[in-house]
């Protein structure tokens, strides 16, 4: 049987993830040591503190995918609970909210993995964005707390839909199949793929707000958001995922069309995320590394690039063999 874990393809992914990460370790050390620098120490710290995140996060999604789809599934579904937390956490609940957040928390999250681990299209694509959705204001509004009514059940709702559904559709790469029975589809190398694009596409866009003459998006919400950053960064993650097609069922074109994707979706993500922080005054969501905020700050760009990711290829393969 076809196990996409020995597939040489995941290995050399894994392997090359590995190295680069290993290698730009040593760059920000020895770069951090030197005294005649010229590159800003904050960003050297900066680029310290997303490597260190880098390394939490692919090495624990690395360990899980080798564990197989399972792990995988259960990896995704303990972020986006503690996700869903720091979320909640942000934003002030009452006394009313509880019991509908216990719902959230201990029923429809694992049920949305569950759901997803079992392949269960047709049911996980629908059972948080209605189900859910028409339970949290019914359940609210049973404690007869209508103080805010509105603005409470569209909080639950946004984290769930955000933390929950959206970041499900992560593992959910690991149940496409391929329609050519003679070519299993690398699932595994499919999820690896996303990933490093979605990381690839963040630090690119990081680098290239950098460059002088910048032009801030939205000065009110992200300073650092540029629209070099957005420009060059799609266009570099464009590029680098033509580079890395082989990872993919896809040619190299259709590789760095859904590479700009997801890059734009990892900003629209980031930026709306940021909206959300700077509405409840705070820096960061969590503090899981230090100085370089909670999970949620690490995985906002995935939430978003998820869904689109996901569809766009369940789209895409019936095509490629037709």
């Amino acid at each position: 049987m076809y196990d996409p874990r020995r597939d040489p393809t995941t290995l050399i992914l894994v392997a090359g993830v590995l190295v680069l990460l290993g290698a730009a370790t040593l760059a920000v050390r020895i770069l951090q040591r030197r005294t005649d620098s010229a590159i800003n120490p904050a960003i050297l710290e900066t680029s310290r503190r997303r490597v260190l995140a880098w390394w939490i996060l692919f090495s624990t999604l690395a360990a899980a995918l080798f564990l197989g789809k399972a792990a995988t599934v259960v990896l995704f579904w303990l972020i986006a609970f503690w996700a869903l937390r720091e979320f909640i956490t942000l934003t002030p609940t009452r006394p009313g909210d509880h019991r509908a957040l216990f719902w959230v928390f201990f029923v429809f999250t694992p049920l949305q993995f569950v759901l997803v681990g079992m392949e269960q299209y047709e049911l996980y694509s629908i059972v948080i964005p209605v189900y859910a959705f028409l339970f949290i204001p019914a359940r609210i509004a049973m404690t007869g707390d209508h103080k805010r009514f509105l603005e409470r059940s569209a909080k639950i709702q946004a984290g769930l839909l955000i933390c929950v559904y959206c970041l499900s559709y992560a593992p959910a790469l690991l149940t496409l199949h391929s329609t050519d029975a003679e070519k299993p589809l690398n699932t595994t190398g499919l999820l690896l793929f996303f990933i490093l694009m979605v990381q690839l596409s963040d630090v690119l866009q990081y680098a290239w707000a950098q460059i002088p003459s910048r032009h801030v998006i939205v000065p009110s919400i992200s300073p650092g958001r540029t629209w070099e950053g957005l420009l060059g960064g799609t266009i570099s993650a464009a590029l680098l995922g033509a580079v890395f097609c082989w990872a993919t069922p896809f040619r190299f074109y259709l590789a760095a069309g859904l590479s700009a994707v997801i890059a734009l979706m990892g900003f629209a993500g980031g930026l709306t995320m940021s909206a959300i922080k700077r509405d409840r005054g705070v820096k960061d969501y969590g503090t899981l590394v230090e100085g370089h905020g909670g999970v949620l700050d690490r995985i906002d760009s995935i939430c978003f690039a998820a869904p689109v990711f996901f569809h766009l290829t369940f789209w895409l393969l019936p095509h490629l063999t037709s």
